[in-house]
């Protein structure tokens, strides 16, 4: 079951190896829950976040899967727990007041002792087990400023094939190359300064031109 849990880690924002496999959310959850492994209830909220935001989690089907009683109280103590830290860091989703209406008042009490204890950078404990609300966040941080990046890096490939859709609309290949090495301030030769003065920058004057650039968006709408 371990090895499994190890496998599955990772579609769930906890990444501990590079293959993706199908997996039961629900079920990997559960095995995290009765890990009892500070790590990984440490990375709790990153994993639930993740399937929620997957539409991979299903509470009751989570809820059954766990038959001992033990194990349901730290899973609903986790799940208080995962909330207060979504609040504490002002991370609002749409399914988190659904997901807080599923607990009973008992450990909406412990949410509210949670998100104290965040507060105050306190540590807190969950089924016993004491754990650290600062390293809480700074899991959470991590692992949410590295999806950020990624999503950084999406853009700015985009924005990049962009780019050079449009200059090859424009530009031959060889008057891409000068575009690119005079933008860098790359020496050029006598030659590429000749035909870059002849070619290159008539082409750029014209697209500097402001009432061409107005123009031309308005044919655009047509």
């Amino acid at each position: 079951m371990k090895n499994n849990l190890t496998e599955n880690l990772n579609q769930l924002g906890f990444p501990v190896m590079k293959k993706e496999a199908k997996l039961d959310a629900n079920a990997v959850l559960v095995d995290v829950v009765k890990s009892k492994d500070m790590r990984l209830w440490d990375g709790f909220p990153v994993m639930l976040a993740n399937a929620l935001k997957k539409d991979l989690f299903d509470f009751h089907k989570t809820v059954k899967y766990l038959k001992n009683e033990s194990d349901k109280n730290t899973f609903y103590e986790l799940t208080a727990l995962s909330l207060a830290l979504y609040h504490n860091l002002n991370l609002e989703y749409n399914w988190s007041k659904e997901l807080y209406n599923f607990l009973n008042s008992n450990d909406k009490n412990k949410y509210n002792t949670y998100l104290k204890k965040m507060e105050n950078s306190e540590d807190l404990f969950v089924a016993k087990h004491k754990m650290s609300s600062q390293r809480l966040k700074e899991t959470f941080r991590n692992y949410a400023l590295e999806e950020k990046t990624k999503l950084k890096e999406l853009l700015e490939l985009k924005d990049e094939y962009n780019l050079e859709f449009a200059l090859s609309q424009v530009f031959s290949s060889k008057q891409k190359d000068l575009f690119y090495k005079k933008l860098k301030n790359e020496k050029l030769t006598k030659t590429e300064k000749e035909y870059f003065s002849r070619t290159v920058k008539k082409k750029l004057h014209a697209l500097a031109n402001n009432e061409l650039h107005s123009l031309a968006q308005k044919l655009l709408q047509f």
